[in-house]
């Protein structure tokens, strides 16, 4: 960028430590702004929502797929616009865009009812539509775009330490989104799910101001290297480091890796998706109640915490196919806990496995990709990945009810997702780190 400091007081080289550490913060507290746009935050406003808008649960699904699928489609475009423009302007767009969604989604009923005026008829149809173009805006710029910017950033201002300083940032981001539904089901409970909404977005136009101040797009614009090494080129000489290859996307497709890891981390994205949409129902079929489905969530965070600080601290020293194992592993673990979700081991199971994927997905979706493609195409190569997890919790919420209301279980999710996971397990084996 040749204004890196444009519209900013901030300036990184008068910073009296090394600025990377505010990039970590901020950019920490820009993942938790993108939850009114995650799975977590939309799953509080469901029942509400759809009864204000008279759509049932399945119709309300859809929407949510439909919305979903089809902001995959730009999600990847939006990584280009990364790495041409930096993190800065991208997040700064995606939190404006974001918070104006929210408050089109506070008004959804009045505008579903105006069209209902316009066009003469009285349809689910119209209030589907609103919320199918409603869930894509949010979706694009929540999930998709604020949270690819701002990961992105903080990954670019470490290298030796970049896993260390993750699970600095996974600690904070996990702790925030579980805490989050307990947050939003209060700001419901006492000023309605409309008013709720709007807060969120005066939330964010406000953080858009932070992130102009506060976001920066990579050190080497203020003459500063990863990490913290200072100044001159000369010094960057002296202390040489290994030759890291820069990957295109064309080019890091044409690996394994990105395949393997992409579709692990899809199938995270997919399966906790779909529980979490549909938690209290998937409990109740087994007999346990509301209180025993919502408890879960917290053995689930504790072992993610456990497993992403540990994980993220040792992956600047072991190779990354071990979690991509690991992973797997926890994917086998809460689809067969689900399966037998009626005895104890099987809540057990699911726990584990729940907690062990959540865990590595914060490392392999910050950590891997820079290590694997190196960083100046970083942008391009995490938006396509970003299209995969956006699309697998597209289609979770819908195929999870569907597969409920036509077979009366959702035991057959697992046996999909344990087939699933076979291939990847066989696909898997011959992994290697490109670089």
């Amino acid at each position: 960028m040749s204004v890196p400091n444009k519209f900013s007081l901030v300036n990184p080289n008068k910073c009296p430590f090394f600025y990377g550490y505010i990039v970590l913060f901020i950019g920490s507290i820009g993942i938790l702004a993108s939850i009114p746009g995650q799975t977590v935050g939309v799953s509080v406003f469901t029942d509400p929502v759809k009864d204000a808008l008279g759509l049932s649960r399945n119709q309300f699904s859809n929407a949510y797929m439909f919305g979903t699928l089809l902001s995959a489609f730009f999600v990847s475009k939006a990584g280009k616009l990364f790495d041409r423009f930096g993190a800065r302007y991208v997040a700064f767009s995606a939190a404006i865009l974001l918070g104006l969604s929210l408050i089109l989604c506070s008004i959804s009923v009045q505008i579903s009812e105006t069209i209902k005026g316009i066009l003469n008829v009285n349809s689910w149809v119209v209030p589907f539509g609103v919320m199918c173009v409603l869930f894509f805006f949010i979706r694009f710029s929540g999930q998709g775009v604020l949270t690819m910017a701002s990961r992105n950033m903080i990954m670019l201002w470490f290298d030796i330490n970049r896993g260390k300083v993750n699970a600095i940032s996974s600690v904070t981001v996990s702790l925030g989104f579980s805490s989050s539904p307990l947050v939003m089901n209060y700001l419901i409970e006492n000023h309605g799910w409309e008013r709720s909404w709007q807060i969120l977005a005066v939330c964010l136009f406000i953080f858009s101001f932070c992130i102009l101040q506060l976001y920066r797009n990579k050190p080497e614009d203020f003459n500063l290297i990863p990490d913290g090494v200072q100044k001159t080129i000369k010094k960057v000489v002296e202390a040489p480091k290994k030759a890291v290859r820069d990957f295109t996307l064309a080019e890091a497709k044409k690996t394994r890796g990105f395949w393997m890891f992409g579709m692990v981390i899809s199938f995270n994205s997919f399966f906790a998706t779909g529980f979490t949409f549909h938690v209290v129902s998937i409990f109740a079929t087994q007999g346990y109640t509301r209180a025993h489905a919502i408890a879960i969530f917290i053995p689930v965070s504790i072992i993610a915490l456990s497993v992403s600080t540990f994980c993220n601290i040792l992956s600047d020293y072991i190779s990354h196919k071990i979690y991509l194992y690991v992973m797997l592993s926890g994917g086998v673990l809460a689809s067969l806990g689900l399966l037998f979700l009626a005895s104890p081991m099987g809540v057990y199971a699911l726990v584990a496995g729940l907690g062990i994927m959540s865990g590595l997905f914060a490392v392999i979706n910050a950590v891997t990709w820079p290590r694997y493609y190196g960083r100046l195409h970083l942008g391009a190569i995490t938006g396509k990945v970003m299209s995969f997890l956006v699309i697998g919790s597209a289609i979770a919420p819908s195929l999870f009810s569907y597969c409920f209301t036509t077979f009366g279980s959702y035991t057959y999710i697992s046996y999909m997702a344990l087939t699933f996971l076979l291939f990847l397990i066989i696909g898997s084996v011959v992994v290697k780190n490109p670089q």
